[in-house]
């Protein structure tokens, strides 16, 4: 598999990318990391990027995410609001699990509430389902479907009786 190579193969994987509760809040727009390659107190936010950042990526598509590399003497992350604020955090020589616990209960959303909106999303009904618990008891109610058997008698071709209008033995 041409995907399984490289270091660390497996954050390229859909398993892991969905694996993560990194969900930032909708009024988050911009997320910004800014990072040195080479120094121990960037070590955490260069972790950070390796790890995380292609799951946060995968599960806010609507939000801009962008990297600078060796433009900064400390490392630190720039958040900017829909509201036009925005808020920097410090990475200077912290751990990678740090920023994410940072992160998650300062710009994301709740596990309770990713569990309402989960199950918000699965409870949406289908139009095209029909029976009981449904808009709909039988399909004869849609339009263009075949009329209910029990109001209309089906025609003869129609019945697994006959063939041609005629009773099959």
């Amino acid at each position: 598999m041409p995907f399984m190579k490289g270091r660390a193969p497996i954050r390229r994987t859909l398993q892991y990318l969905q694996s993560s509760n990194l969900v930032l809040k909708e009024r988050v727009k911009i997320f910004t990391v800014n990072y040195n390659v080479h120094g121990n107190h960037h070590r955490g936010a260069k972790d950070f990027v390796f790890w995380h950042l292609a799951q946060l990526q995968y599960n806010n598509p609507s939000v801009q995410i962008a990297t600078f590399k060796n433009l900064t003497p400390t490392p630190f992350i720039r958040v900017f609001f829909e509201s036009g604020e925005e808020a920097l955090v410090d990475l200077d020589s912290r751990p990678r699990q740090d920023i994410v616990d940072h992160i998650k209960k300062v710009f994301c959303k709740s596990d309770s509430k990713l569990g309402e909106e989960r199950l918000e999303r699965e409870s949406k009904d289908n139009p095209a389902n029909f029976g009981w618990g449904c808009n709909r008891q039988c399909i004869c109610e849609i339009p263009g479907q075949v009329p209910c058997p029990a109001v209309v008698p089906l025609p003869k071709e129609m019945r697994g009786k006959y063939k041609f209008g005629q009773a099959v033995e």
